[in-house]
């Protein structure tokens, strides 16, 4: 495509442009000039580019509207300045009055004047002027000044707005404005800072810049790959010409006329092959060329380019860069032809049907009419075998080997992480690929044939975690309880449960009753609503909601300490609901009505606090259940704004997921799962390392504590409504 700026006339007028607009191709022309070519054309609609054809929609308000080349209008005027300076003839002095004899001798590049003698000395002794860059009317003067000149400030044209700058843009009415503007037709609309706004516009032009190269990197390997590949057509039509010709070395007199035909039929196929992906490269080839006549031009704006004239562009760069972008996106990039031709030809027991020997054969496998099966789920860490079948393009099974296969794993959870498959092939048409995926949740399997998609590729694959939560549906124990608030599992499989009866209730394996920790009471060892559970080896910790208080204790129910009375300063609580321990012994206490979480040290001396007052995505209200990540970020059950707020151990805030109603207790799995039991869900929801649900436990009545079995993974939920503790196994 032309450049839009060859020359500084009109492409229209062929005199120097006045009052450019530019249309969306690039091109410029003088605004009158555009006014009388639309009125011309008949259309108020669509104009059609006099130089590259190109159409431009023509907006409401006609010409007018167009945007503003500010820039090629500067270049004009300094070319119409550079050739007055250099011409033979005498300058007139633009302060003088009219009629006066005395021509310029030097031209003011900060006033764009040109100044005689006696001007001249005026303009150095007035103040405001004298520092301003004077130049001579010679070529060296020429030169200086399109180096230094810099274009005027832009005023306002509304009436008594003429003293204003354009300093701001309309986004609501894409227009220039200024102070006053903002204030009385521009007032309930969005207005931004001109700087602003051109700060944005480069970026998106930077960001288009970036994508084109992506691009046109891509079309580029597409190029070569068609040129690969026409030369290729012809290697296999020359291979082919030989055996013809081999072949009716034999049968030379009796088959020439066979032969003649057979020819005929090689060269329309290769002229064929040939001529389609020449097409196609020459449109390859067409998207570069556009694609860098809009880099050129974006790339000249962001080095000469001002604030306002960018601004003045209105981001038609990057729009018309960006369609250009995704109209490659919608094709292929893939040879729309194989190389292949063959060619079959017997000799033995065919001497008698000469008038019908021979076949071009010029297919291979298609791969929109192969497919693939696949006979088992798709699960983390374990081998997942896809068999593919290639077949021609009726349908028929193709009974050779040797074809290209490719199978990858993209998911579409985890930053698109990508598994590669290994391929085996069998030689007989049949393919093995075998793909072990690294993370759980939805993925895209991706299956091509010499670089194009076999039939249902790509395919949403759900792959399953190791522990496979969609078994979760029905519990595999019950255990009867009053009341349950609260479970912990020790590492010897024993189920301790924090019940409204205010004690600790300890189970075995079996769910029998083995102890029973503490009474109702505000003494050592006593609980009013334990509420949160937490052990490490022998050590048992319980947040004792109702006496606002943290209490330790051994595994057997023997008091070793506490911390905390009721309260609102560093240390104190009202209503910890839950208490979890991190991998340096450190103790993270869910302060319930304080909206705050409490960290203190393993003896209960106070370290810090996550302030959930505010606002903001930091904030949250009413916090509830605890857990630590791989990574020992902080999870929250927030029951406040029901979500999960996910802290650092620092205490920054990282994200939130979830959409849980009242959620309660909390559990993070070795593979970054999480379970929420949701107090008013009645429901356990179980939610990837990434934040999504993807499956959820119903039939629950006001479930509150959730734990994980250290040994195995099985899920215990405290199910307060029902009076029982219900243990699920999780599949392996």
């Amino acid at each position: 495509m032309e450049k839009p700026f060859p020359h500084m006339t009109c492409g229209v007028c062929s005199k120097p442009y006045n009052d450019p607009r530019i249309l969306s191709c690039l091109h410029s022309f003088c605004l009158q000039c555009l006014h009388h070519e639309i009125e011309k054309s008949g259309s108020q609609q669509m104009f059609q580019c006099p130089i590259c054809e190109q159409n431009t929609s023509i907006p409401v308000g006609g010409a007018s509207v167009l945007p503003q080349n500010l820039h090629l209008g500067f270049e004009v005027e300094v070319a119409g300045y550079m050739s007055k300076m250099t011409s033979n003839s005498d300058v007139a002095c633009d302060q003088c009055a009219e009629g006066s004899s005395d021509p310029a001798v030097v031209f003011c590049c900060a006033c764009h004047h040109f100044l005689c003698a006696f001007c001249l000395e005026h303009h150095k002794r007035n103040r405001m002027w004298s520092k301003h860059k004077i130049v001579g009317l010679d070529q060296e003067g020429a030169r200086q000044l399109h180096a230094t000149m810099k274009p005027r400030d832009h005023y306002c044209s509304q009436p008594n707005h003429e003293d204003n700058d354009w300093n701001f843009y309309c986004e609501t009415c894409s227009l220039l404005v200024c102070c006053f503007c903002t204030i009385l037709s521009h007032k309930s609309h969005s207005v931004k800072e001109i700087s602003t706004v051109a700060k944005t516009h480069q970026m998106e032009m930077t960001g288009a810049l970036e994508d084109a190269k992506e691009v046109v990197t891509k079309l580029t390997g597409a190029i070569d790959e068609n040129k690969r590949m026409i030369e290729q057509v012809e290697i296999s039509s020359r291979n082919a010409f030989l055996a013809i010709n081999q072949a009716f070395e034999i049968l030379q007199q009796t088959l020439e006329e066979r032969k003649k035909t057979l020819l005929s039929e090689l060269e329309a196929i290769s002229l064929s092959k040939t001529t389609a992906l020449t097409l196609q490269k020459e449109q390859f080839e067409k998207m570069v060329g556009d694609i860098g006549h809009y880099t050129d031009m974006a790339s000249q704006i962001l080095q000469t380019h001002t604030d306002h004239e960018i601004v003045a562009l209105g981001g038609l760069i990057p729009t018309e860069l960006q369609a250009t972008l995704k109209r490659v996106q919608t094709i292929s990039l893939t040879p729309n032809q194989h190389s292949n031709i063959t060619v079959s030809v017997e000799t033995d027991d065919l001497v008698r049907q000469l008038s019908k020997l021979g076949e071009i054969v010029a297919f291979i496998p298609s791969p929109s009419s192969s497919t693939w099966t696949s006979t088992s789920a798709a699960k983390v860490g374990t081998r997942y075998h896809v068999k593919v079948q290639s077949k021609t393009s009726k349908g028929e099974e193709y009974p050779h080997g040797g074809v290209e296969v490719k199978g990858e794993m993209r998911s579409k959870t985890h930053n698109g992480a990508v598994v590669y498959g290994e391929v085996e092939d069998h030689r007989d048409g049949t393919y093995t690929i075998t793909l072990t995926p690294q993370t759980a949740g939805l993925h895209q399997l991706f299956i091509t044939m010499d670089g194009q998609h076999v039939q249902n590729s790509p395919h949403d694959l759900d792959v399953r975690p190791k522990r496979d939560y969609h078994t979760l549906c029905n519990a595999q124990q019950v255990i009867q309880c009053n009341m349950p608030l609260c479970v912990a599992i020790h590492d010897n499989g024993d189920i301790y449960v924090g019940s409204h009866d205010d004690c600790i209730y300890v189970f075995d394996q079996t769910g029998q009753l083995k102890n029973t920790i503490g009474s109702r009471g505000s003494g050592d060892g006593q609980f009013s609503f334990p509420r949160g559970i937490s052990i490490k080896g022998d050590v048992l910790y319980v947040a004792d909601t109702g006496n606002h208080r943290v209490q330790k204790l051994t595994s057997s129910g023997k008091f070793l300490h506490k911390f905390g009375q009721q309260g609102s300063g560093q240390g104190r609580f009202n209503c910890p609901v839950a208490v979890i321990i991190d991998s340096n012994n450190k103790l993270i206490v869910s302060d319930y009505s304080n909206h705050r979480i409490q960290i203190f040290n393993e003896n209960g001396n106070w370290l810090s606090t996550i302030d959930g007052k505010g606002s903001g995505n930091h904030s949250f209200q009413y916090p509830w259940g605890l857990a630590l990540d791989l990574q020992g970020n902080i999870h929250v059950a927030a029951q406040g704004s029901n979500t999960i707020k996910v802290f650092s151990k620092e205490g920054v805030y990282v994200r939130m997921y979830g959409d849980p109603n009242g959620p309660s207790g909390l559990a993070i799995d070795g593979e970054g799962y999480s379970l929420v039991s949701e107090f008013g869900g009645h429901c356990l929801s179980i939610y990837d390392p990434e934040g999504n649900k993807f499956h959820t436990v119903g039939n629950l009545k006001y479930p509150y504590g959730t734990a994980l079995d250290p040994r195995d993974g099985s899920v215990f939920i405290a199910n307060y409504g029902a009076n029982t503790v219900l243990k699920y196994c999780v599949h392996i």
